[in-house]
């Protein structure tokens, strides 16, 4: 298991909970025709938000990606870039590391940030002024 948190663009998703769940569960069925490894393919916001978070969580070799073994000894994060998100999967180990980061840099660059690991899913969105505020949760 991994510890997996979304980054996207808020323009992009729906703002009440039901719809944002739904739109969450259509773009991970990873249906656009690209390679989900390429930040060049998603916005300028999350392509900046990408390029400082591999800074500190290093992506995963892609040879490593294609591995169908169990992730516990993860050491890398793997990350699938879409046009409007970026899922990210993180080791257990790096948990607290991980949120504490993606919260800094979705505020930063100004994207939503779903916790799709926490029990009640909190979705973020960005405040206008470098921060985040709790939009929905379960």
């Amino acid at each position: 298991m991994s510890y997996d948190l979304m980054v996207f663009a808020a323009e992009a998703a729906p703002k009440k909970r039901e719809p944002f769940l739904m739109w969450h569960e259509e773009q991970t069925e990873l249906g656009e025709d690209h390679s989900y490894a390429d930040p060049a393919v998603t916005t300028p916001a999350l392509q900046a938000f990408y390029a400082n978070i591999v800074q500190a969580f290093p992506a995963m070799p892609l040879d490593e990606r294609e591995d169908e073994e169990e992730d516990e000894d993860m050491t890398d994060t793997d990350y699938t870039i879409g046009k409007a998100f970026i899922y990210m999967s993180f080791p257990w180990s790096q948990i607290d590391d991980a949120h504490a980061t993606v919260t800094r840099l979705a505020g930063q660059h100004g994207v939503g940030f779903f916790d799709v690991s926490s029990d009640i899913a909190e979705t973020w969105l960005p405040d206008g002024k470098g921060g985040l505020y709790l939009a929905h949760a379960d």
